[in-house]
C-alpha cells in the first residue's frame, strides 16, 4: 500500500515505521498518491501564535477572548482537554479550567501570521479558497510534474515547513472532494493527516452522524432528527424528490453528500457572504446612550470593511443576546444595496426600537448580506429623508479626511457615547 514518512517525506510500501528514518508518522492509503483535493485547518492558531510568540506560556492552557463576559475565540490543546471550547462563556470555561491564561486577541498577529501560511500554499498551487484566517481548501490538480512528486508529499512538506519556519503545526483533510477534505481534516487533529478515497467512501460515511455535514447546526440537526435521520444511512433510505419536498434546497445537498458527492470546485475568489461586528458587554445592560453608541461603532466598522472591499449589503442584520444568552435577531431587505455607516446605523436602530425593551443585553451586533458590487450602493437616495443624501456627502468627505489623516482624525459625537 503507498506510504508516506510526514517526517522525512520518504515514500514506500505499508510498514509500521519509515524505513529511512523510523518514525511511526505515516500515512498509508491505496489512493495516497492520487487524490488532489485538500482541506488543511492549523491546529488551535490563536492560541498557538501566542505560544510561538511568547514560549513561557508553552504547555500553559491558553484561552484566547475577552473578560469573564465575554466568549472564548480558541483555547489551546492543554485546556482543550479540560471541556473548554471555542464560542464558550468565558465564565463557563474558567470553572473548568481556572488556571488559563486569558489573553485577548491580537489579531494584528493572527493576519500576519496567516499571510506567511498563506505565501506557503501559494508555491504549491494557485488553486486556494481561504475559509479563515487558520484554513483554507487547495486543489492541487496536475500540480505533480511541476514539483515532481505528487500532492500527499506536497501537503506534508507545507505542514513540516509550517512546524519548523513559522513555528506553528495543522492538520491536513486528503480527499476527491471539497466536502470529504474538510471532514478529514479533522479526524485526527492535533497534527493530523487523513485520507478518504473514492473506494472507501461509502463504508466510511454509512454509519457516522448527520451532524458531521458542515453547516448542520443544531437547529438543522432536531429537524432531521423530527423525521427520523441521524446518520448517514437513515440519509440513503430517501428519495431524492422526497428529501427535497421536505427540506428544500438542504434536501438536494443531503442527499448528493449522503452519497459522498460534492461537484463544487476550490474557487480562488469564493465570494463573500456577510460582513458583521458585535460586542459582548462587561454588564448587561439597557442604557440607550450605551447601547445606541455601540450600534453607531459597529456600523462604521461595517461600513469601512464593506468601503475596504468594494461591496455593499442589500439587508441589514441586527443581533442581539440576552442575560440568559437567548437571541433576538431582526433583518430588514433595502430598497438599494448601501455600504454607508450612516445607513446601516439607521436601519440597524430602527430594528432595534422595534424589539422594544426586552433587556437588559449582553450582547448587541449588526451587519450586511446578501453582497454585491458597491456600483450601485446608496444610489437612489430616500425620498422620505430628504437630508440623506447630504449625510452621504458628509461621510464621504469624512472617508477621505481620515484616509489622509488618519482614522481618528474625525468622528461623529455619537461615537464618544
Amino acid at each position: 500500500m503507498p506510504s508516506l514518512c510526514r517526517e522525512c517525506l520518504t515514500e514506500f510500501d505499508t510498514a509500521p515505521r519509515c524505513p529511512s528514518c523510523g518514525s511511526p508518522r505515516v500515512v498509508a492509503h491505496p489512493e495516497l498518491f492520487d487524490l488532489t483535493i485538500a482541506h488543511m485547518d492549523c491546529d488551535a492558531f490563536y492560541a498557538s501564535v501566542e505560544k510561538h510568540d511568547n514560549p513561557s506560556l508553552e504547555g500553559k492552557p491558553v484561552i484566547i477572548g475577552g473578560g469573564r463576559r465575554g466568549v472564548v475565540s480558541t483555547a489551546c490543546y492543554v485546556a482543550r482537554i479540560r471541556g473548554v471550547r471555542s464560542a464558550m462563556p468565558m465564565f463557563q470555561a474558567l470553572k473548568l479550567c481556572p488556571d488559563a491564561v486569558i489573553i485577548k486577541p491580537r489579531m494584528d498577529a493572527y493576519v500576519d501570521a496567516s499571510r506567511a501560511i498563506r505565501a506557503l500554499m501559494e508555491e504549491l498551487t494557485p488553486a486556494i479558497e481561504p475559509l479563515s484566517l487558520d484554513e483554507a481548501f487547495m486543489d492541487l490538480s496536475g500540480t505533480t510534474r511541476l514539483h515532481g512528486a505528487p500532492p500527499a508529499v506536497m501537503l506534508a512538506r507545507l505542514i513540516k515547513r509550517m512546524r519548523t519556519e513559522l513555528g506553528l503545526t495543522g492538520s491536513i483533510g486528503l480527499s476527491h472532494n471539497k466536502f470529504l477534505a474538510k471532514v478529514a481534516s479533522d479526524l485526527e487533529k492535533p497534527h493530523g493527516f487523513s485520507v478518504i478515497g473514492k473506494g472507501d467512501t461509502d463504508a466510511f460515511l454509512r454509519d457516522k452522524p448527520v451532524r458531521l455535514i458542515w453547516g448542520i447546526g443544531p437547529a438543522a440537526q432536531a429537524s432531521l432528527e423530527k423525521a427520523g435521520i441521524r446518520t448517514f444511512s437513515d440519509l440513503l433510505r430517501w428519495e431524492q424528490t422526497d428529501l427535497v419536498a421536505r427540506f428544500g434546497s438542504m434536501g438536494d445537498r443531503l442527499w448528493h453528500l449522503a452519497r459522498g458527492q460534492d461537484k463544487r470546485r476550490v474557487s480562488r475568489n469564493a465570494p463573500m457572504k456577510s460582513i458583521s461586528n458585535e460586542t459582548t458587554f462587561g454588564e448587561d445592560t439597557n442604557d440607550p446612550d450605551i447601547l445606541d453608541g455601540h450600534l453607531w461603532r459597529m456600523a462604521e466598522k461595517v461600513s469601512d470593511r464593506a468601503k475596504a472591499k468594494g461591496l455593499a449589503g442589500r439587508v441589514v442584520t441586527l443581533k442581539l443576546k440576552r442575560r440568559d444568552h437567548s437571541s433576538l435577531t431582526r433583518r430588514l431587505s433595502l430598497r438599494d444595496p448601501a455600504q454607508l455607516a450612516d445607513t446601516v446605523y439607521r436601519v440597524a436602530r430602527g430594528l432595534f426600537d422595534q424589539v422594544g425593551d426586552e433587556g437588559p443585553y449582553r450582547l448587541l451586533g449588526c451587519g450586511l448580506s446578501d453582497l454585491c458590487s458597491a456600483d450601485q450602493a446608496d444610489a437612489s437616495g430616500d425620498l422620505l429623508d430628504p437630508d440623506a443624501h447630504k449625510r452621504g456627502q458628509a461621510e464621504r468627505a469624512a472617508d477621505a479626511i481620515r484616509d489622509r489623516f488618519g482614522h481618528d482624525a474625525i468622528m461623529k459625537g455619537r461615537a464618544l457615547r
